[in-house]
């Protein structure tokens, strides 16, 4: 039981990294209007109840657009939420039922774990009410009605104006009579009033029931590949063939194991030599804050006895094999190092390793914002990088490599209880002064004083790939720094984008980890910025 238990634990943090990851489209909630300068609740309210054909009609009236994409800017509704191929409703009621076996502390953490469930389900389903437009004045007395996510669903998808307009009698009629009942003393007129909300709520239920599930219903297309996410989702690692052989029979028939590998290749799930595994979305939806995920909880920061950085993702089995696959396509450099017996023979083991110091720091800058383990690592890394790069001659240099290294020892090993210190000649009260003694602060001032000036001029590969000569390049700096210092406050999600990615290109010219390519980024940078 504990070990299911456990199981719902990973599930609920999988959900807490989901969340995460959802806090950039929740800042860009809005971004409809924002693309079009309009806001489309502004179009569509009013005490006219249209049907969908003339919301259509109306949006394409007012932003001068064709049907087709006046259609496309109407809110989709969300994908339905899945968890390791349960739903939420579903996962909660098994990890409840777990639960009742679990006692002390172990009870503790599942009913968190079931808090975390029921908070992003909350925020699934707002995202479900949402997409209703035509119910967008309507929502306060709708979150009171009683719903699924099927409801919202055949809500979204309610086209006739006569079954809208019954609908919102309903809503209102309830909303009326709650507002009238509020402060009132229990008697006559209050029992009347419960009577029209009782009877509001059944017409609710009941314009809703019209609505035939057969609306519903997908394509056999979209059966097919919902058939095709179940069975890799339960069964990773399972072959067409064997997908093939496991679909019913309405399915079986018209389709083949030739067809559904074609269909898996737009399905984003990964093959392993003939075998398919589904992994997570967000890992090429945020891959930076996956792989700070990742690595926090099996991935490693470090260094050697040469003071050389150490960055590696580990995972074993065929699964783990498809993530290290997906993972180095995703981020596009690092070695592998796939298929590796392990010291103790048990599965094989596959690591994702990062060596050089242009893809430490490229790494480890992208991924800081996101670390929550291992943030005081990726810190001292680039801080010793920078340091080998530009400042061996300092005469703070050889004590400042001992101070990190020992630093880097006690982040790893923390946590173990009964680790040896003075072994390591590792004296604890030293951590926080060797934490103070950081010099980030110190080679900062240098470069900007001029003790280190960190060079504005161009290269032969600039000169003769880019045709950037020593004017352009000081320009691009002086450009670059210049639209640091004044960002605005109030930017969208795109422009947000672009000076984070500015601030990292500026990095790695700063620190000469890749001058080259942080010059041309910022060079690229800049004109989108600015629009040319």
């Amino acid at each position: 039981m504990t070990e299911q238990a456990d199981k719902y634990r990973q599930a609920a943090e999988q959900m807490n990294r989901l969340a995460d990851l959802d806090e950039e489209e929740e800042e860009a909630k809005d971004n409809i209007e924002e693309q079009l300068n309009t806001e489309l609740k502004s179009i569509f309210t009013n005490s006219y109840i249209m049907s969908e054909h003339e919301e259509i009609v109306k949006l394409s009236n007012e932003l001068s657009i064709n049907a087709t994409d006046a259609r496309k800017q109407l809110v989709s509704f969300p994908n339905e939420y899945i968890v390791q191929n349960h739903t939420i409703p579903d996962l909660i009621r098994k990890m409840r039922k777990s639960r009742r076996a679990l006692k002390g502390e172990y009870r503790t953490k599942m009913t968190k774990a079931i808090d975390t469930m029921i908070d992003a389900y909350t925020d699934h389903l707002n995202k479900c009410i949402d997409s209703i437009t035509w119910l967008s004045d309507y929502q306060v007395p709708l979150r009171k009605m009683r719903y699924n996510e099927k409801d919202l669903s055949k809500l979204h998808k309610m086209k006739s104006v006569e079954l809208r307009r019954e609908t919102i009698d309903a809503l209102c009629k309830y909303w009326e009579a709650e507002i009238n009942q509020k402060d009132m003393a229990y008697g006559k007129e209050y029992a009347e009033l419960h009577k029209i909300m009782s009877s509001a709520k059944k017409d609710f239920r009941n314009t809703i029931n019209k609505i035939t599930d057969q609306s519903l219903t997908k394509s056999k297309r979209q059966r097919q590949e919902d058939f095709i996410l179940k069975s890799v989702c339960e069964n990773p690692g399972i072959s067409a063939k064997g997908i093939h052989e496991r679909m019913p029979s309405p399915l079986h028939k018209s389709c083949s194991p030739n067809s559904i590998s074609k269909a898996i290749k737009k399905l984003d799930i990964t093959s392993v030599d003939g075998s398919y595994y589904k992994l997570p979305s967000m890992i090429k939806k945020n891959i930076w804050a996956y792989t700070a995920a990742f690595i926090d909880s099996d991935g490693y920061i470090t260094l050697d006895r040469n003071m050389n950085p150490r960055v590696g993702l580990v995972a074993t089995g065929s699964r783990g094999k498809a993530f290290m696959q997906e993972m180095h396509k995703s981020i596009g450099f690092g070695r592998m190092h796939l298929d590796q017996k392990s010291p103790q023979q048990t599965r094989l083991i596959n690591r994702l390793n990062f060596y050089s110091q242009n893809d430490v720091t490229e790494l480890l800058t992208k991924c800081l914002p996101h670390f929550r383990l291992k943030k005081g690592n990726a810190e001292l890394l680039l801080e010793l990088i920078r340091m080998k790069k530009s400042y061996k001659k300092a005469d703070w240099y050889k004590q400042r490599c001992d101070e990190i290294f020992k630093l880097m020892k006690w982040e790893n090993h923390k946590d173990h209880v009964g680790f040896d210190w003075l072994k390591e000649g590792i004296y604890l009260d030293d951590i926080q002064k060797f934490k103070n003694n950081c010099k980030m602060s110190v080679m900062d001032e240098l470069e900007n004083v001029g003790g280190i000036i960190v060079k504005r001029d161009s290269t032969p590969y600039l000169r003769q790939k880019m045709g950037l000569g020593d004017r352009e390049v000081a320009f691009i700096v002086d450009k670059t720094e210049e639209l640091l210092r004044t960002k605005p406050n109030d930017l969208d999600e795109e422009k947000s984008k672009l000076y984070k990615e500015l601030e990292i290109a500026h990095l790695m010219y700063s620190t000469r980890t890749n001058y080259n390519y942080g010059i041309g980024r910022m060079r690229k940078i800049i004109r989108q910025l600015l629009g040319e």
